[in-house]
């Protein structure tokens, strides 16, 4: 099982939004490193929610329920979506900033490529981010 952080902009779909739904496409992918990331989802990987605009923090935790498959909505084979759920809202949110100042998580793709839509999450920053939000 790997584990993810995948971005949502609040204002275009929210963590209410996914929470409202049995499953949902996650789609809108387009960074070729981000795609080659949501190329390797496989059902069951657990997945951080991140807002992005105003918010900028850890919010929720989802599953992928499919493998990655190419975007029906799209002409581009080489776009790819994967189908995913809400599992719980974290305690409480985990700020961009708080994540900047945890030395433990200076290397993740968050903080040194902050404009990737989706990325892996390793055992050591999973568990991080859920000890900081109070789980």
């Amino acid at each position: 099982m790997n584990r993810w952080l995948f971005k949502t902009d609040p204002d275009t779909y929210s963590w209410s939004n996914l929470l409202k739904k049995s499953k949902e496409v996650w789609s809108g992918v387009h960074n070729p490193l981000a795609l080659k990331h949501l190329r390797a989802v496989s059902p069951k990987d657990e997945i951080l929610i991140y807002h992005t605009g105003k918010e900028k923090a850890v919010i929720g935790i989802a599953q992928a329920v499919s493998k990655s498959y190419p975007d029906p909505d799209e002409k581009d084979p080489k776009l790819a979506v994967v189908d995913i759920q809400a599992v719980k809202p974290l305690k409480r949110p985990v700020l961009l900033s708080e994540v900047k100042a945890n030395p433990k998580l200076k290397s993740w793709e968050l903080v040194r490529f902050s404009r990737l839509s989706m990325m892996p999450v390793t055992e050591e920053q999973w568990r991080e981010v859920l000890q900081m939000s109070g789980k």
